[in-house]
């Protein structure tokens, strides 16, 4: 999949490059030239453009002052206004700028903008209309390198850059200034771009939701980093898209229901029979040959509700209605007949269940997927933690992340890469963290990011939906592909689903039934784009 380098990663791998001989310059020089062609892209033309660049004092900068040459040659008014007197900047950004001015780009103080240039035209040579205003913005303050919070100098120029974007296009160069290039938040604001261009790779903060009203629209260009550099120094990140290899496989010509995968949802207690319903439903449609739901024995028809296509497994003695561990010598002979469990839709959240949940985890057991309530009861016995396996599944939602890292959901929210990484040293399973930009972690392998956020997946019973979603891709028998990859192929089957619906209803109000039924075509979109 796509990879995601912090911006921490990124600077190793341009260092990495620069030491197997690629000269920091030529970099500079690519990354400047893609800029460019993105910016043909989106207008056309740059001749006789008015274009307003702003050079930050880093490498960032001197991308800017690179970039101002290339639109200079192509006919365009370029200004550079810089925010470090010029004879401070040094290195390769120094080198750009005097080549930049030498061809003769003109450049001047950030200092005093915008009231000095509002008089005047930028270059004598264009004749322009002096108070007309750029059409073209550059923003080349701060790259990805930035952290902290912008100071009162850069602060002032960000909200300049921003107040001009009703009249003029603002091109961001790899990150808009201000903005982390690891969480996506604006520190405490951050240039609003028309589009961003970023090189070589993107960066987590800039894929996440919370930051697309500040990059625009994202484009990725190349500048010529080895494939070695890239395979010897892997990101902590990658990215969860249509076109990744997900392993999305047509069933054989001789699959029958025994081969297609047997899920057991284990769940329902009074009052949230709706829940496993769901579960089992969305197993079904995501392509499970067998579907059965073990639940106390009188909840079973509440829970089938006349549904033919869902078997129930009734555990205990007729009229109960709870959960105990006395119910698992019900549960061990359906265990060899199943290849995934999905433990948790409304299972309740008793002292009793969770004594279940408990002892369930440690019988031999095949792969399960843990989600709702089964996630309560290990907050409630952290001891049971230590029965999970790599082989494994959560799905918290950022409330149940909290309950389970001592946080409130708003703490979770706040720095959800964070609580990931917290999560993953719970156990040794695979995490799906799910909300606005699902994350997808285990421990050795880079953590995925969904950038979709899909406000028709907000409604009671969706995380059902990829709980059960989740447990067919699982028991597929000729599905070889790891755990890690087939959450990854879920948690994008659900969000194309809601994608679907949100053509149907632009205004929300489907149900978490009509996710689930939306599953076969959400699969089937994705089986097109890798094939």
């Amino acid at each position: 999949m796509q990879p995601l380098p912090t911006p921490e990663e990124m600077s190793r791998w341009d260092r990495a490059a620069i030491e197997r001989g690629i000269p920091e310059f030529t970099l500079m020089e690519n990354a400047s030239r893609e800029a460019l062609h993105t910016l043909l892209q989106l207008v056309g033309t740059v001749a006789h453009r008015r274009i307003l660049l702003f050079m930050g004092g880093g490498n960032n900068g001197g991308d800017a002052a690179c970039l101002a040459r290339h639109l200079h040659d192509a006919g365009a008014e370029t200004l550079v206004l810089h925010t470090r007197p010029l004879k401070a900047y040094r290195g390769t950004a120094g080198r750009h700028l005097r080549l930049a001015k030498a061809c003769g780009v003109t450049f001047a103080s950030a200092s005093g903008w915008p009231e000095r240039f509002r008089a005047t035209p930028w270059d004598p040579s264009f004749t322009g209309i002096p108070n007309s205003g750029p059409d073209i913005v550059v923003d080349g303050l701060l790259g990805t390198g930035f952290s902290g919070t912008l100071r009162q100098k850069e602060l002032t120029l960000v909200r300049s850059i921003n107040g001009l974007a009703s009249r003029a296009l603002i091109l961001a160069i790899d990150i808009p200034s201000g903005l982390s290039g690891l969480t996506g938040q604006p520190c405490p604001e951050a240039v609003r771009a028309t589009a961003t261009v970023t090189f070589e790779a993107a960066k987590p903060g800039l894929v996440l939701p919370q930051a697309a009203p500040f990059t625009g629209s994202l484009h990725v260009r190349p500048i010529g980093m080895p494939r070695v550099v890239r395979e010897t120094l892997p990101p902590s990140f990658c990215l969860i898209q249509k076109d990744s290899d997900l392993s999305v496989s047509l069933p054989a010509p001789d699959c029958h229901k025994g081969t297609a995968g047997s899920v057991l949802i284990i769940g329902g207690s009074e009052g949230l029979v709706g829940a496993p319903h769901l579960a089992a439903r969305a197993a079904l449609r995501s392509g499970a040959g067998l579907v059965s739901i073990a639940a106390p024995e009188d909840l079973c028809d509440a829970i089938k509700a006349n549904c033919p296509d869902i078997m129930t497994r009734p555990l205990g003695t007729p009229g109960n209605r709870c959960w105990t561990p006395g119910l698992l010598d019900d549960l061990k002979s359906l265990l060899a007949s199943c290849d995934t469990i999905v433990l948790g839709p409304g299972l309740g959240r008793d002292t009793e269940t969770a004594a279940f949940v408990r002892n369930f985890l440690l019988l031999d057991r095949p792969r399960t997927v843990l989600d709702a309530d089964a996630l309560h009861a290990l907050a409630a016995l952290p001891a049971a933690l230590s029965s999970l396996k790599s082989s494994d599944v959560l799905t918290p939602h950022p409330g149940e992340a909290g309950t389970l890292l001592g946080l409130t959901a708003a703490q979770i929210q706040g720095d959800r890469l964070a609580a990931l990484n917290s999560l993953k040293a719970l156990a040794p399973s695979v995490w799906v963290l799910k909300g606005a930009g699902t994350l997808v972690g285990t421990q050795g392998k880079p953590s995925a990011i969904c950038p979709l956020a899909v406000p028709n997946l907000a409604v009671g019973g969706s995380g059902d939906v990829l709980a059960g979603c989740l447990g067919a891709l699982l028991a597929r028998r000729q599905q070889k592909t790891d755990t890690w990859h087939i959450a990854c192929l879920a948690v994008l089957a659900h969000a194309e689903a809601g994608k679907q619906l949100a053509t149907r209803f632009p205004a929300r109000g489907n149900t978490a039934s009509e996710i689930a039924e939306a599953l076969p075509s959400a699969l089937a979109t994705l089986l097109d784009a890798s094939s």
